[in-house]
């Protein structure tokens, strides 16, 4: 999920590395996502992680569906 986020946002400002740590900090445990963000100096300005900044103060906003996995898709079931 958000693949198609994770390939465009970073065409459109910030730093890659900054954009690569908040993928890695969406598919880690909490624990180690809270590692990543504080390594790659990101600065966590809402409570959900939607709005983050970097050291120099660039804004990278990150929308809900990338942050949790969707609860609303029916799969398949196997055959």
């Amino acid at each position: 999920w958000g693949v198609g986020f994770w390939d465009t946002q970073p065409h459109y400002g910030g730093d890659r590395v900054i954009w690569d740590a908040l993928k890695a900090a969406c598919e880690a445990e909490m624990a180690t996502a809270k590692l990543i963000i504080e390594s790659a100096g990101v600065i966590v300005a809402s409570p959900d992680m939607t709005v983050c900044y970097d050291e120099r103060g660039a804004k990278y906003e990150l929308p809900k569906f990338v942050l949790s996995d969707p609860i609303n898709v029916v799969t398949a079931p196997a055959h």
